[in-house]
């Protein structure tokens, strides 16, 4: 009894540990909410972020390569058979039946161009870290902003057609009440029947594809699939004028661009690093060793009986290399390649960038005028159905006629959130040409 009290208790206290999330996440979640999220929460923006960690670690890597070297060793042999010299004078023992030894190397690099150049390119490479983590943000911020908007607009046909099918049951129930007085064919009722019967199915669709991008919106934030979540209709403003379009951009700001830069630098630092392995190298070595050995078990001279003597060296290594082959030759020119290929590079992505802001402003500009278009026709239809429905009420106007601007209405309300879709989309291209995608989570 004890025990199902305790595990009632338990569960209790989990519910009530988890309602506080469960109510936050039921709660409108605003654009710039839902990017903050994203890159906190967002797998690749993470991983981006924790290479910037693994970029620091080889640059320490690498710098380990130019301090000290130091190694400890020591020894113990024991020789079952000690070997023995001949001589015309007779035979000697070489050694003795143990033998132990201990020892410590130091070795520094005095001068390794190569090294040193290495140690460059690996701070050059926290950069490139960096700046790749700033532009995978960017995309989820892109990728994000895209599906957010693409879910409200999704919505709001959803709510055209939920408007639509209440207004056609409202034709069906006068049509069946015709019908029942005999002043309707039952033809007109299978029509509209017919009507509204498509229409639940558009709602259907509908709703069904609202669950789909709310989950690849929840995916792209990093959010679990099973997470509740509402997004306000507030989001989806209405547009009134175009923003200030300048006729070209600066790309100084972009981060691709800034990360060209830092991959040519490493390409100009890698082939500095294969021309430096022209040059010599010097380094420093030292050793101290203290050898024991001895009769019987011994280790370092445990023993009165045990001969001990100890030996130090310390050295200068000159490496000048003479010829390998071409080998360095070869890959200095290939480096040569790499570095013109990233010019390349650089200047496609120039102009993709460019191209991306000239069809962006031509979006915008062909959204606004769709937008103006779509509204003010979706205002008319809408009034030419509400005088339609009254004269099919009257008897003036046929079925044919109503449903032929039922259709016309919803078509001229979807042409307008479609519209409203594409500006906004065109407005996110538009912010992250100019390079301030960013400010879209602050």
């Amino acid at each position: 009894m004890f025990r199902i009290k305790k595990a009632k208790l338990l569960l209790l206290l989990i519910a009530s540990i988890g309602l506080p999330t469960l109510t936050y996440a039921q709660q409108p979640v605003t654009l710039k909410e839902a990017l903050k999220y994203a890159l906190e929460n967002n797998s690749a923006a993470k991983k981006a972020v924790l290479e910037i960690d693994k970029g620091k670690y080889k640059t320490q890597e690498v710098r380990a390569q130019a301090l000290p070297q130091v190694n400890a060793t020591s020894g113990l042999n024991y020789n079952p058979i000690v070997a023995q010299l001949i001589t015309p004078q007779g035979s000697f023992k070489i050694g003795n039946t143990w033998s132990s030894n201990a020892g410590v190397q130091l070795s520094q690099q005095l001068f390794n161009q190569t090294v040193f150049t290495g140690l460059q390119a690996a701070k050059a490479s926290e950069a490139y870290y960096r700046l790749n983590a700033k532009l995978t943000q960017e995309q989820v911020i892109e990728q994000v902003a895209n599906n957010y908007y693409q879910v409200l607009v999704n919505r709001q046909q959803l709510n055209v057609v939920n408007t639509n099918i209440k207004n056609v049951k409202v034709v069906e129930k006068i049509i069946k009440n015709q019908y029942q007085n005999g002043l309707a064919k039952k033809i007109d009722v299978d029509r509209i029947d017919v009507n509204l019967t498509n229409l639940i199915t558009q709602k259907d669709q509908i709703e069904n594809g609202i669950i789909q991008l709310e989950n690849q919106l929840k995916l792209s934030m990093g959010m679990p699939v099973s997470t509740p979540i509402t997004l306000p209709t507030s989001e989806l403003t209405d547009v009134l004028e175009l923003p200030t379009l300048a006729d070209t951009i600066g790309l100084a700001n972009r981060t691709e661009i800034k990360l060209l830069d830092v991959q040519k630098n490493l390409l100009n630092l890698q082939r500095k690093a294969y021309v430096s392995e022209y040059y010599p190298s010097l380094s420093l070595s030292a050793n101290y060793s203290y050898n024991s050995q001895a009769s019987k078990f011994d280790y370092l001279k445990s023993s009165t009986t045990a001969l001990a003597y100890d030996a130090s060296a310390i050295g200068l290594t000159l490496r000048i290399p003479i010829f390998n082959g071409f080998l360095t030759r070869s890959k200095i020119r290939q480096a040569d390649i790499e570095i013109k290929q990233a010019d390349e590079d650089r200047l496609n992505t120039k102009n993709s960038l460019n191209f991306a802001y000239e069809n962006a402003k031509i979006q915008l500009r062909n959204s606004l005028n769709t937008i103006n278009a779509q509204k003010k026709n979706a205002a008319l239809a809408e009034e030419i159905y509400k005088s339609t429905q009254n004269n099919y009420n009257n008897g003036l106007a046929s079925l044919t006629d109503l449903l032929d601007t039922e259709n016309s209405l919803t078509q001229a309300q979807n042409s307008y959130t479609q519209a409203l879709l594409n500006y906004k989309i065109a407005e996110i291209q538009l912010i992250k040409a100019k390079g301030e995608i960013s400010t879209l989570a602050q």
